[in-house]
């Protein structure tokens, strides 16, 4: 377990980073890693010696016997720890690339290390509360769960004259990999068909609206990877899917064209969907006209060169994050509040199902284990910022104190309906009233009260996991600890070592490495603190976008809102299902994601999670998730295929209708979606 756990934690967290910076990222996770390390366990336990070693009076062997489930699972969850890249990687890239105030290896490894571990420790405490009650169903575990059972089932086991789960996991990743050369190589304008808008491209109204770059508004997405990024389709529950279709249409169809054909905030001057930051009259916002040598804000400079300015999209979309903000808290305190008393007083007595009655005959990992970990990784943290220069002493422990506030409201939502409100919003706003013109202060403080209180959460996933598929606790800890930092290493010497090695990386020059993602990460650092929000979201220097803080106080009231409406009329059965903290989190990943991956991916949702599970239950219980797993593991499978074989060696899918080239003079015949 060990040997293949190490092995494919060092080779995900290589590739992960490597698509990361890419154009089009490709994440893989576990069901690639289950599928290619299954033979691969089969062949050691066949293979290896079995004479046992004496070391030290401990009696081992190369060879523990059969390849079980529990194994596999453990090298999954190792690579689980991985399956999303390092988010302080991103501080580096933006010091060495945007700000010019580049930092020794050994700072970055520190900053990258504390931020991802000090989560973990967090995670023994939420143990009593998100792993053990019965109804924290974590429902992405339930598709890995059916994956890896499918894997080790025996042959006729529970088919019933049915397809085994085995045989239809590899006939749907099978198809996938080949279907996938088509939107990812040979047809790639198959993945966003803006059909409505071929009807009159060059009408710049009907491109904003229906252009996959624009609202999306009928466009039909054939590409897997695109239509399941955000939604999780086959995996959210149908209730929690409603919610966050209906924050998309308030959001993305409503509020935005009201906002930018009604000119607000002089929308008008910018694209009606982007990242980018931009100056009054519509040109693009030259951050270092307005920073000094040091990286900080110079307020003459700022005067004298305009305020910062953005679409309207972007503005509305940090109003719903404020509103998801207190919407989550108020939400966990009235629908959960009575239970997390309840939990808080015993972590064991009540609610227990099978699994936890099952897991009580392992040893469970002591809390002073989890303390442990706190307190040095604490330490740890204190040393990269104070020495480094990050940020100060007192903003870490205040973000801390942000990350470990939100950690169980955030997870007791994640655990129920599969999606995750995010504090970067809120601790980029705290921080950037706190330091204004600090950029990397900025970043380096939302990293530590987002990325804790997200890894924290990842953790308990995974000891979900483990709980259902009976995992030995100090076995799950131990490896989900070193996995975690030896993944850290290779994401931060990873990034470096493209970032030194390609020209013009995270620019458009240096396609494919265009760092989507981290423009995004970019442009908040401008706005929050090169900047400043005081500057944006305030009434300082020409501010346009402060009645987007009111945000937080319509989320604060809509939940208990619909609370007191739901107790008042109990018979009305759709208020319980009312989520304002899933409907306000619907845009939140929006930019970088576009419009038209939501509304595929909800159209994915209503067949799968509603109708079939409705109306074809038998089908959808035996292998609606497995469909998830296989489909996810034949675009990823498919994707490296693609690019190591074909990509990385320059080579190219030749030029035509179905495959533009984008430095094609007419720009709508060298879009992909021809819009």
């Amino acid at each position: 377990m060990w040997f293949l756990g190490l092995f494919w934690t060092c080779i995900i967290s290589f590739v992960n980073q490597f698509f990361y910076l890419r154009q089009t990222t490709i994440n893989i996770g576990y069901s690639v890693v289950a599928l290619l390390s299954l033979p691969m366990g089969h062949a050691m336990a066949r293979f290896l010696p079995t004479h046992q070693f004496n070391i030290f009076g401990y009696r081992c062997s190369l060879n523990p016997g059969p390849f079980s489930i529990k194994e596999h699972v453990l090298i999954g969850t190792m690579v689980a720890c991985n399956s999303g890249t390092a988010y302080a990687v991103d501080i580096v890239i933006l010091q060495k690339i945007w700000y010019n105030s580049e930092k020794p290896f050994i700072a970055g490894m520190f900053l990258v290390l504390t931020t991802q571990v000090t989560g973990f420790a967090l995670a023994g405490i939420l143990r009593r509360f998100l792993v053990r009650p019965a109804h924290m169903i974590w429902p992405q575990n339930l598709v890995t769960a059916s994956l890896f059972r499918s894997l080790h089932a025996q042959q006729g086991e529970d088919d019933h004259g049915r397809m085994s789960r085995m045989k239809y996991f590899l006939m749907i990743a099978g198809g996938m990999f080949i279907y996938y050369w088509f939107p990812g190589f040979i047809f790639p304008t198959i993945g966003t068909i803006a059909w409505i808008c071929w009807i009159s491209p060059n009408n710049i109204p009907l491109a904003q609206i229906t252009g996959s770059n624009g609202l999306g508004v009928g466009v039909i997405a054939l590409d897997w990877a695109a239509a399941s990024a955000y939604v999780a389709p086959l995996v959210t529950p149908w209730f929690a899917q409603v919610n966050i279709m209906v924050g998309f249409v308030l959001v993305a169809w409503i509020m935005v064209p009201w906002a930018y054909y009604t000119n607000l905030w002089n929308s008008k001057n910018y694209p009606i969907v982007t990242a980018v930051l931009y100056q009054e009259n519509g040109t693009s916002y030259d951050k270092s006209q307005v920073l000094n040598a040091q990286g900080l804000l110079d307020e003459a400079a700022y005067l004298a060169y305009g305020p910062l300015r953005m679409d309207s999209f972007f503005a509305l979309t940090y109003g719903v994050g404020f509103a998801g903000l207190t919407a989550t808290v108020v939400h966990v305190m009235l629908y959960n509040g009575r239970e997390i008393v309840e939990r808080w007083k015993s972590a064991r007595a009540e609610n227990e199902d099978i699994h936890s009655r099952l897991m009580r005959v392992y040893p469970e990992v002591p809390d002073w284990w989890y303390g442990l970990l706190f307190v040095i990784t604490l330490a740890l943290s204190f040393v990269t910022c104070i020495v480094w220069d990050y940020m100060p002493w007192w903003a870490l422990i205040l973000a801390m104190a942000i990350a470990i506030f939100f950690v169980l409201p955030v997870g007791i939502v994640q655990a129920v309906t599969n999606q995750q409100p995010g504090l970067n919003i809120v601790t980029e706003y705290v921080i950037g009233y706190m330091l204004p013109g600090h950029a990397i202060a900025n970043v380096t403080f939302k990293t530590y009260g987002y990325i804790v209180n997200v890894q924290a959460l990842n953790f308990v996933s995974d000891l979900k996991l483990g709980h259902y598929m009976k995992i030995p606790p100090r076995t799950m800890f131990m490896a989900q600890l070193v996995s975690a930092i030896i993944s850290c290493i290779i994401n931060l010497g990873t990034a470096v070592w493209l970032i030194d090695t390609r020209p013009d990386v995270c620019t458009e020059a240096g396609y494919p490495f265009t760092c989507r993602s981290t423009k995004t990460f970019y442009s908040a650092s401008v706005i929050w603190g090169a900047i400043g929000p005081a500057r944006v979201f305030g009434n300082k220097d020409g501010a346009l976008y402060g009645p987007v803080q009111w945000a937080f106080l319509v989320g604060a009231i809509l939940p208990a809102l619909f609370w007191a409406l739901a107790k008042k009329f109990p018979n009305v059965m759709w208020l319980k299902y009312v989520h304002w903290p899933v409907l306000l989190a619907a845009t939140s990943n929006m930019p970088p994601a576009l419009p038209y991956m939501y509304s595929n991916g909800l159209a994915l949702g209503f067949i799968f999670a509603f109708w079939l599970r409705r109306y074809r239950y038998n089908w959808w219980s035996r292998y609606n998730y497995l469909t998830s797993a296989a489909l996810d593991t034949g675009v990823a499978v498919s994707g490296l295929v693609i690019f190591f074989a074909i990509q990385s060696w320059n080579g190219a899918f030749p030029f035509w209708w179905g495959n533009p080239d984008p430095n094609n003079p007419d720009l709508n015949a060298g879009a992909y979606d021809h819009c």
